[in-house]
């Protein structure tokens, strides 16, 4: 694979230049998701400020998916976005006036060789790029959120040491955008597990599963052909970004995929699992089975159950410990800030990323549980590679 090239802003090159079409004018194809904008139970009480300050906020990344303005940076009352880049300069553009960016760069190293004024930076770029720019970013002195995965296949497995030992030096807030953490299911979750309702989880389940007959289009096509475990997160966060904990070790099986960009010879991967299934022993001693997969037609979403010592979540709680006084209910979002897709997660993770930033506190998905989460799946496919080795996984702590 070659990934050496600096920047990957996303796949907005690639897709206008393969369609012929411009800006705003391009069709855009239904993303798997962003219509889920249902946020669950939210509290009725009012939002209240936690602060009089703006962090200033340079995004980078508005390809197919538009990841860049989806996360609701330019609604939220604590966030002036300042700048914007993207490689495709109409993209750049387009950006820039969706929120308001005043300055635009032709590329995230631009932006930070040039913008003094900047505080924060989402990534928002194509999945190659995720580690490299945040851990350049931090050393330019600032707070990154990254959307998934941390870093990206066996080939940047190194790429995760350094980033944990970048936040480590540097001290800055690092947020990984797992949509999961804040989708209504797995918020209860994390919620009655802090105040003891589960125990110690004996089994969880989470599955992701996005069809794909053909997939979206991608910078450097980068998405095809894509390994199954190498984008997990969405799945896998419904342990770690339920309990804080990590996966120990895995054993995975894949079944050879009938779609055409998984046959022999015809990805860059060499991989031949649309699906992949992992069993993996958690830091609880418990279990658990982690599902990837891009071609069971009709099945779809991010999904999960935990099953604890004290009682279990399938769509509700069910146990015996008393959770009377556990406020599974989202907190309010500020007036004007969208909850936005992913079953209501977006304008969550923003928040939860300035409130880290503003109130030195702890993102609900910070660089040990991005890592935790990303890089076990990496091990799952390397375990499905070898037909179901049973592989230990590095730990990240902070």
């Amino acid at each position: 694979m070659d990934f050496s090239r600096r920047v990957f802003m996303g796949a907005s090159a690639a897709f206008l230049a393969a369609s012929g079409a411009k800006g705003a004018e391009t069709p855009q194809p239904k993303i798997a998701g962003f219509d889920e904008t249902n946020a669950g139970k939210v509290k009725t009480a009012a939002w209240t400020p936690f602060s009089d300050r703006k962090v200033k906020v340079g995004i980078a990344g508005y390809g197919v998916c538009k990841f860049g303005a989806h996360f609701g940076f330019q609604n939220h009352p604590n966030v002036e976005v300042v700048a914007a880049t993207d490689l495709n300069p109409t993209a750049c553009a387009e950006l820039a006036k969706v929120t308001g960016a005043k300055k635009t760069y032709a590329s995230c190293e631009e932006m930070y060789a040039k913008d003094r004024e900047i505080e924060a930076v989402f990534i928002a770029t194509d999945a190659p790029s995720h580690a490299k720019l945040c851990i350049e970013g931090m050393k330019r002195g600032l707070h990154v959120a990254s959307a998934v995965p941390a870093v990206f296949g066996e080939e940047q497995l190194a790429l995760a040491d350094e980033l944990l030992a970048t936040v480590k030096s540097t001290g800055l807030v690092y947020a990984l955008f797992e949509t999961s953490a804040f989708r209504p299911e797995c918020y209860a979750m994390r919620e009655i597990y802090k105040a003891g309702g589960f125990g110690k989880l004996i089994y969880t389940e989470g599955e992701y599963y996005h069809y794909s007959a053909k997939p979206i289009a991608s910078y450097n096509g980068w998405r095809v052909g894509l390994p199954p475990q190498y984008y997990p997160t969405h799945a896998n966060a419904f342990y770690t970004c339920v309990t804080g904990g990590s996966f120990t070790s895995v054993t995975c099986l894949g079944m050879p995929s009938l779609l055409s960009d998984f046959q022999p010879g015809k990805n860059r991967y060499n991989n031949p699992f649309a699906t992949e299934i992992a069993l993996l022993r958690t830091s609880e001693d418990g279990m658990a089975r982690m599902v990837k997969s891009r071609d069971v037609p009709g099945a779809s979403g991010e999904k999960g159950r935990v099953y604890g010592q004290k009682g279990s979540f399938e769509a509700r709680y069910s146990g015996q410990a008393d959770i009377s006084k556990v406020a599974q209910e989202k907190p309010p979002l500020p007036p004007g800030m969208p909850a936005g897709g992913h079953g209501g997660s977006h304008g969550y993770l923003t928040d939860d990323f300035i409130r880290a930033i503003l109130l030195k506190q702890k993102p609900v998905c910070d660089v040990a549980c991005a890592l935790n989460t990303t890089v076990s799946g990496i091990y799952s496919h390397m375990s499905a590679m070898k037909d179901g080795e049973t592989l230990k996984i590095p730990q990240f702590q902070l």
